[in-house]
């Protein structure tokens, strides 16, 4: 599967370079173009097309809420997340009235970017394979995260340390080599492999070897 074309509006050359530097250690995602105002940034999305926008609110032209709506005037069709210093609630509120998928209030770290993009590609998995919610599925659509429902024995904070190995590693791990990554023992890593499994974020991949079990591996179940 290609990687998701990004385009990336932002007037600040330091933080453009951070989010182009984050963008690219995420393997299902592709920096395609980047611009550092609203008329710059419609001339790159009308060449290149991208499948998701991230802008700024403070553009030197415009506002990246007026790039938004210019786009989809055209008729492009994307996702937009707002990357902004921006957190009034005039202007939040007409983020979400533009359809805008998520909104990150600078400065953030990397996890919460990290979110946003897995949020994205969930959304697109959901797409291509449409079938009645649950109450589970649409609350991991909205990105509605719920320590308090998370079995017994799963952390919030090592399970997204295992989805994070698991989106940025190409082949499929077994539970000795997550552990070793992420500093748990095998059977812990274990556990939190079957229940991305469960949840549908994962799928299992059985290893045969010339002799013995096979080695149960895990991989991200892509759309």
């Amino acid at each position: 599967m290609n990687p998701t074309p990004v385009l990336l509006v932002e007037d600040d050359p330091g933080v453009l370079a951070v989010n182009q530097a984050m963008i690219a250690s995420w393997p299902d995602f592709a920096v395609v173009g980047s611009a550092q105002s609203v008329g710059e940034g419609l001339e790159l999305a009308v060449l290149l097309e991208p499948e998701l926008v991230l802008v700024d609110v403070y553009l030197p032209d415009g506002s990246g809420l007026d790039f938004v709506r210019a786009l989809r005037g055209r008729g492009l069709r994307f996702e937009a997340v707002m990357i902004t210093a921006a957190n009034d609630l005039e202007t939040v509120q007409q983020a979400l009235y533009e359809g805008v998928m998520d909104y990150l209030i600078k400065p953030f770290q990397q996890p919460r970017l990290r979110e946003a993009l897995e949020r994205y590609r969930l959304r697109q998995s959901m797409k291509a394979q449409p079938q009645p919610f649950t109450q589970a599925r649409l609350d991991r659509l909205l990105g509605v995260r719920a320590q308090q429902r998370l079995p017994k024995g799963i952390d919030l904070t090592t399970l997204e340390q295992v989805q994070h190995l698991l989106q940025t590693t190409p082949q499929p791990l077994s539970a000795e080599e997550v552990g070793e990554a992420v500093g748990v023992s095998r059977v812990t890593a274990w556990r939190y492999l079957e229940y991305l499994q469960q949840s549908g974020f994962a799928r299992l991949e059985l290893s045969y070897g010339a002799v013995g079990r096979p080695v149960k591996r895990y991989r991200v179940q892509r759309s």
